[in-house]
């Protein structure tokens, strides 16, 4: 509202103009240097007060001669601005970001763990079904990124959206936000990363079975295999910002098109597995077939979940009027999604073929590949695919923890009114991956969940995006970008809402085995 009055006051802004060329500046930067914004905080308001406070009676008079030039002027001063907080925290303390650093950040989150059980939900729905739905989904999130790629900073006011929650919850309010879209992205987070040590763990024990026999494999528990992967990840976090593991995410991105070529490569080579078949399978329970079928679409959702490290990808990057952040962010991610699309497609088309209605529903490629080619596949191959899958997955525990330390340090900087120092740093990331580490030990099974867990972070991906630019940009009512977005934002809506009932549904139809604090 604030910004609004600025705007419709050619006054103010040559105002505006003139307080950056004028010492009267001083007084309000420190006024918002020292009034960080948080989640609850609403930073346009914290603009315009300090717009506000800065004016004199002399410059109120000014002539509108200015006019013209302040406006543009205002915000490409603004854009770069940066406030106190952002400077301490992990996500915007570095702007050195670039297209490179897009790409590899973008390709490290978008493959994973999660890519390896899409061939899961091919017997369900089918060939057509299959693909047509992979597809869809590809198609549909890939615009839901565009969308927000541009709303990461508003040239209206100035302001640079560095997080997510941060953009809902200005734009929806601090309630909606910490109703709607705190919990998924925390989750999102939180849960990635302990699903990793699950992940990373095991296929560590299995990488050590390989290299050098089960028996000295199996000298440590897999509690213990699950404990030095988690240690290697906690040390690797010590890292300070997102920008400075831009290497490793490339390392980590380059480790899963290695081990997502490798799988789908061995079992199209090695042939259909005995009795393979492809006819969908069919409950005798019809609602219990139509819940199937969600759960397939939960799974292919679950696939595509990097859209909560979007903004703080693209906050990484200095912007300016003339050159802003999502010009190097998009270029960027095309190329990342583009290598993303030539190892999903292959991979759940490839297994889908080599495995039918035989693929593993507990891990999907990973337990295919050494359950039916464990003996006659070369011991180097599959040990080359396993190092890959680990690594993917120290990498990828990186950039998914980054929004959970950041928002540690934020608690403390907004009390404090400093920077962290190194050595409480520290002890955040470390007692938050103790933390995972623990929640892997007591919850060993949380992998049986990927369809429900697709079903509750759907909306961040396909609908979230999808309101906030209708919220913000105002697209030109009943046009075929307000259609466009509303059909798209409300079905995804809904389609959460069944996508985690199914979830839910087929959790209990066909049984989890349950075993607290005895991971296998």
């Amino acid at each position: 509202m604030g910004d609004r009055v600025i705007e419709n006051d050619p006054t103010a802004e040559s105002n505006v103009h003139l307080d950056h060329l004028s010492p009267v500046v001083s007084a309000p930067s420190m006024q918002v240097q020292y009034s960080p914004p948080s989640l609850s905080r609403k930073p346009l308001l914290n603009l315009e007060s300090a717009v506000v406070a800065s004016r004199t009676p002399e410059q109120s008079r000014t002539s509108n001669f200015l006019t013209p030039l302040a406006s543009p002027l205002r915000r490409a001063i603004q854009l770069t601005k940066l406030d106190a907080q952002d400077a301490w925290l992990p996500i915007t303390e570095s702007r050195k970001g670039n297209a490179y650093y897009a790409a590899f950040h973008t390709l490290c989150s978008g493959i994973g763990i999660q890519a390896l059980v899409l061939p899961v939900a091919f017997p369900i729905l089918g060939w057509a079904g299959g693909i047509v739905c992979l597809t869809v989904a590809f198609v549909w999130q890939m615009y839901t990124f565009y969308l927000l790629v541009k709303l990461h900073e508003s040239t209206e006011t100035g302001m640079r959206y560095s997080r997510f929650v941060q953009l809902f919850s200005i734009t929806f309010g601090d309630k909606m936000g910490k109703i709607f879209a705190l919990f998924p992205i925390m989750y999102l987070s939180g849960g990635a990363c302990v699903a990793l040590i699950i992940v990373g763990g095991s296929t560590l024990k299995l990488f050590m079975q390989i290299i050098w026999g089960a028996g000295t494999a199996n000298t440590l528990t897999t509690v213990e295999w699950y404990l030095v992967f988690t240690s290697a990840a906690v040390l690797l976090s010590q890292l300070p910002n997102l920008n400075s593991i831009a290497g490793v995410s490339l390392i980590g991105a380059v480790a899963a098109i290695g081990y997502c070529t490798i799988m789908w490569v061995v079992a199209v080579t090695e042939g259909r597995v005995d009795g393979v078949s492809y006819d969908p399978l069919r409950a005798e329970n019809k609602v219990t077939w139509i819940f199937d079928i969600l759960n397939a679409l939960g799974i292919i959702a679950f696939a595509f979940r990097g859209h909560n490290l979007t903004l703080e990808i693209q906050a990484t990057m200095p912007s300016s009027e003339k050159n802003p952040s999502y010009k190097p962010m998009w270029r960027g991610v095309k190329v990342a999604y583009f290598i993303i699309a030539m190892c999903l497609f292959p991979l759940a088309i490839g297994g889908y073929w080599a495995y039918g209605q035989k693929i593993p529903e507990n891990g999907g490629m990973l337990t295919a590949i050494y359950q039916y080619h464990g003996q006659d596949t070369s011991q180097a191959v599959l040990g080359l695919a396993s190092s890959f899958v680990i690594i993917n997955a120290v990498s990828s525990f990186q950039i998914y923890g980054m929004p959970m330390f950041d928002n540690m340090e934020s608690q403390y900087t907004r009390r404090k009114k400093q920077p962290c120092p190194w050595w409480l740093r520290s002890l955040f990331r470390t007692m938050f991956g103790y933390g995972c580490f623990f929640i892997a030990v007591a919850i060993p099974f949380l992998g049986s969940f990927a369809g429900l867990i697709g079903g509750i972070a759907l909306p961040v991906t396909f609908a979230y995006p999808c309101f906030l630019w209708l919220k913000i940009k105002k697209p030109k009512k009943f046009g075929i970008i307000w259609w466009l977005n509303w059909v798209l934002g409300l079905f995804g809506m809904v389609l959460s809402g069944v996508l985690t009932a199914a979830g839910v549904f087929v959790v209990i139809d066909t049984g989890v085995e349950v075993s607290f604090f005895k991971p296998h």
